[in-house]
């Protein structure tokens, strides 16, 4: 059985079609529209390009916002001025296959639970670390969603009092700690503090170029700079004690690690587990979680939301 997912970001729109076994046979990408009547559009276009020349049962859309309950509305997207948009009626009403909706932090988790890092598991927890904290968990082998179908929003979980002012409207999230973003950030304050010692290279960096890129730090970090480093143990520390905290609550086998400072693979695992052991509650007493990094990287978005479409879960 066949079917198609489409994961629209603030930037792009990428599809494919996706086959039982979570293989893509076919991808295609264009730029996100920034009016919402032509990314409708954009997507709608897309599903008649995939079911013109492939048997496709049904078709999923993955974005990054609150979903209703249902899968059907579009409640709030941080990217695209959805609010209260109901994106499966809309979608559903000029294609002639069932649409499923999903978040996109879902899919891409529900993708490395049934085909990659999470692989064997039924209970999972998805941290994806870009500009913000993106999560997913699994329990029991289904998708949590909570009450109101908006839970796993892990990165905006409470990490300092009164911390850092965050874009939903709060202060202290993990996401301001923990990202891509963070990441920057930390090398940033290394820099400015320590640019005669191990913030040298971060500095003579910044002023070749002007700014710090995440990219820049992390081959930094591999080319074992002391300041990019010890940015990358700050970052790592806090995802950490995060994960001890969910932990507690959770209690999943494995932890998936994904997004852009995923790449740097055990130069962030090692640390981010010396924090969990030290924050997790009856550590040395009790079963701990594996850590892994994602395996299907930019196309779980699409994997997933096409086996959820196809009723999988």
């Amino acid at each position: 059985m066949l079917t198609v997912g489409i994961d629209i970001g603030g930037t792009k729109i990428a599809g494919g079609v996706v086959d039982s076994d979570g293989t893509i046979l076919e991808k295609v990408r264009v730029d996100t529209p920034l009016d919402t009547r032509a990314l409708a559009d954009a997507v709608i276009d897309m599903a008649h390009h995939f079911t013109a020349s492939h048997d496709v049962s049904a078709i999923g859309v993955a974005a990054a916002g609150f979903v209703s309950k249902d899968r059907s509305t579009i409640i709030h997207a941080p990217n695209i001025a959805w609010h209260d948009e109901p994106l499966r009626d809309i979608l559903q009403a000029r294609l002639s296959l069932p649409v499923r909706i999903e978040n996109d932090a879902n899919a891409a988790g529900w993708a490395e639970y049934r085909f990659g890092a999470g692989r064997g598991h039924t209970d999972m927890v998805m941290l994806t670390l870009g500009t913000g904290v993106g999560g997913a968990i699994v329990l029991g082998g289904s998708l949590f969603r909570g009450g109101h179908g908006i839970a796993g929003e892990l990165g905006h979980t409470r990490f300092i009092r009164d911390g850092r002012p965050c874009g939903c409207g709060q202060n202290g999230c993990l996401e301001q700690y923990a990202s891509g973003r963070a990441l920057q950030r930390e090398a940033e304050d290394i820099a400015d503090r320590f640019r005669d010692g191990s913030g040298a290279a971060l500095a003579n960096l910044r002023a070749e170029v002007g700014t710090i890129s995440g990219p820049a730090v992390s081959r930094l970090v591999l080319a074992g700079d002391a300041g990019a480093v010890e940015a990358l143990r700050r970052v790592a520390t806090a995802l950490g004690e995060a994960c001890g905290g969910f932990q507690a609550v959770l209690d999943p086998e494995v932890f998936v690690i994904g997004g852009g400072v995923a790449q740097l693979g055990e130069d962030l695992l090692s640390p981010v587990r010396i924090a969990y052991e030290t924050s997790l509650p009856g550590y040395g007493e009790r079963p701990v979680a594996e850590f892994a990094i994602a395996q299907l990287v930019n196309d779980a978005g699409i994997i997933g939301v096409a086996d959820l479409a196809a009723g999988s879960e």
